[in-house]
């Protein structure tokens, strides 16, 4: 359930998660944890307080920001290094170091697991879920890690698990915020071409396009500038230095570039040049993705454009007095941690509540009575 809502039943496939209802007298065939009938009307609980309500799932599609890729440093640290931190070594592995349970589109489930991650939990699943309670388990994260625009185009929106005819719309965040862009290899040979990646980007459109519920929503996310990365990080202390205070992460980024490894040689450098040429080559992918979504027509689905959204969360955390570090991953040094990705969500709510209040549909006034009546649902 780290990645999509229980499915209430592995054999009827008619019962899942963000499905319209056939008949939830006897069985939950949305699986959201509403289900019988009222004696006193003869209606359904489903029919009574979810009808009309204006349900929506939640979806990620993207990278690993989108996953939310943790490394714990504790792994790194020698002076919190002990047992405890491998005790959900299988989990974690099992997942690929993703979070997506805790990230900023899907995260629905508080932290437990203090050993090796802490933070705030916000998302937009959760805020869709507390304005309206039919909307329980319906969430699907499809984050990739390494996913650029070709992989988004080829794969990723091909899993996603939406009947256009039986199941209610979804609010989408499309994000690609960084792969196009970063890779270990020096150089610009290796990154998209702008005309690469409005083509592929097109075609992951028109794809969901057809393959979406009416009336679903989509917010896309611009490559980020992440010469943040350097800028905030460089003369810190990395974690596999903390002993001695002895390795910052200016040597630690030097160190992937010349074994060949770093996630993302443009920016992850000490060169200042290759940093600048790499935000350039996203500049131009973003003129490109504006371009896209001025000239596209889709059907089905209702799209907004954030440009730089952790530009947004940064801007916001050192209003309340924060720094910029305190919001990067410190094992890689270029994700969103667990905070970021929690400021995230409850950034990118408030603005499309403000600038796309017809997206939203009513608080359903029915709550209170599904949360007296079914408790929590089920959990996940």
């Amino acid at each position: 359930a780290s990645w999509r809502g229980k499915d209430c039943d592995d054999i009827d496939s008619r019962r899942y998660p963000g499905r319209r209802t056939i008949d939830d007298a006897i069985a939950d065939t949305n699986c959201n944890g509403i289900y019988g009938r009222d004696p006193e009307t003869g209606r359904t609980y489903e029919e009574m307080w979810c009808n009309g309500t204006g349900q929506y799932g939640t979806l990620l599609l993207g990278d690993s920001v989108g996953a939310h890729f943790h490394l714990p440093p504790a792994w790194l640290n020698v002076t919190l290094l002990d047992r405890a931190v491998f005790d959900h070594l299988v989990f974690i592995v099992g997942n690929e170091l993703d979070w997506p349970q805790h990230s900023a589109t899907t995260g629905h489930l508080n932290i437990s697991l203090l050993d090796v991650i802490d933070g705030p939990v916000d998302s937009i699943y959760l805020r869709l879920f507390e304005r309206n309670r039919c909307n329980h388990r319906d969430y699907q994260n499809i984050g990739v890690n390494g996913a650029r625009a070709s992989a988004m185009a080829d794969d990723i929106v091909k899993a996603v698990a939406r009947n256009p005819n039986s199941d209610h719309p979804l609010f989408v965040t499309y994000e690609l915020v960084g792969n196009d862009v970063c890779n270990g290899h020096p150089g610009t040979e290796h990154m998209t071409t702008p005309e690469e990646f409005y083509a592929e980007n097109k075609e992951a459109f028109e794809y969901l396009d057809l393959h979406l519920p009416a009336g679903s929503k989509m917010v896309i996310y611009g490559i980020v500038d992440g010469r943040v990365l350097f800028d905030s990080m460089h003369d810190r202390i990395y974690p596999i230095g903390a002993l001695r205070n002895d390795v910052t992460y200016a040597q630690f980024y030097t160190y992937l570039n010349c074994l060949g490894i770093s996630p993302c040689f443009g920016w992850m450098n000490v060169n200042e040049t290759m940093r600048n040429v790499t935000w350039e080559r996203a500049i131009e992918l973003n003129e490109a993705l504006r371009k896209l979504i001025g000239n596209i027509t889709l059907r089905n689905i209702e799209i907004a454009y954030v440009e730089d959204v952790i530009s947004l969360v940064i801007d916001y955390w050192k209003s309340q007095g924060g720094e910029t570090w305190q919001l990067i991953e410190p094992s890689d040094g270029f994700h969103s941690n667990q905070l970021a990705n929690a400021l995230s969500a409850k950034i990118i709510w408030e603005k499309l509540i403000s600038d796309y209040p017809n997206w939203f549909p009513p608080i359903n006034p029915n709550n209170q009575l599904i949360l007296n009546k079914f408790g929590d649902q089920g959990g996940y």
